[in-house]
């Protein structure tokens, strides 16, 4: 049975369990927005409770399904115990989408940077999505289902961004390396490419870096949030060790 929303919109992850994390974030809230308004029963993970607390209400408040659980993604026996009362009370985990914060540090030299400073976005960006993606993966397996998904950045070359790019194509490997080794299980793994989001308080007009882009506009959150509802969805079942490119033509492929 196909099911629709309220002005008759097919719904594209019906009855889907799909954990969020990095839940509060400006990515991952809109992200949890729209898999609960495409009929997922979202799961908001962070380190911060309130605000967490805050988007969780207005979820709700539209009528989705969601919950909320505190803890660090870096933390595998945390995010695996979260991961194992996820699928006991949702007879499984359908979707997992990482939208944590790397910690990076921008506006330096590679030169006058202090290895750890730049190393540090590469670590937390490889072992949180491990652990995050090792642990669902876990429950997907035995169901021959399930889609992980991570946000990244952009392939170009840019000066001052310290480890972010090189954190970016070690978490696309990582996301290569999960698609051929859960593939056989009919898991999926891919990524999204995004150039960054415009503040959504300011006219799209007044976006000084969408000039840079062949639209000459940047994704607004809601359509990396989309891009990636479609992605988790049933209707891209053959899309895994792939990368989505929302970048408004900032990156050409």
């Amino acid at each position: 049975m196909t099911n629709f929303d309220e002005v008759g919109n097919v719904m594209l992850l019906e009855n889907k369990t799909a954990i969020v994390y990095g839940g509060a974030g400006a990515i991952g809230s809109a992200v949890a927005r729209v898999f609960a308004g495409e009929g997922a029963t979202v799961h908001l993970v962070g380190r911060t409770h309130a605000p967490l607390e805050e988007l969780a209400g207005t979820i709700a408040g539209s009528g989705g399904r969601v919950e909320v659980a505190t803890l660090d993604a870096t933390d595998r026996a945390a995010v695996e115990q979260h991961a194992d009362a996820v699928a006991r009370h949702s007879a499984g985990i359908d979707i997992a989408f990482n939208a944590t914060s790397n910690d990076d540090l921008h506006g330096t030299p590679l030169v006058d940077m202090a290895d750890e400073d730049v190393l540090r976005p590469v670590t937390k960006a490889v072992t949180t999505h491990l652990t995050l993606a090792t642990a669902v993966a876990r429950h997907m397996i035995p169901r021959h289902t399930g889609v992980i998904l991570a946000m990244g950045g952009g392939r170009e070359a840019i000066p001052g961004l310290g480890g972010s790019h090189i954190a970016w194509s070690a978490l696309s490997g990582l996301c290569r390396q999960l698609a051929a080794e859960l593939g056989p299980h009919g898991i999926r793994s891919a990524w999204l490419l995004s150039p960054g989001s415009p503040d959504p308080s300011n006219p799209p007009e007044d976006d000084p870096e969408a000039a840079a882009t062949l639209l000459h506009r940047r994704p607004r959150l809601e359509d990396v949030a989309y891009a990636a509802a479609f992605l988790a969805s049933d209707r891209a079942p053959t899309m895994t060790a792939t990368e989505v490119n929302v970048t408004g033509g900032a990156v050409v492929d």
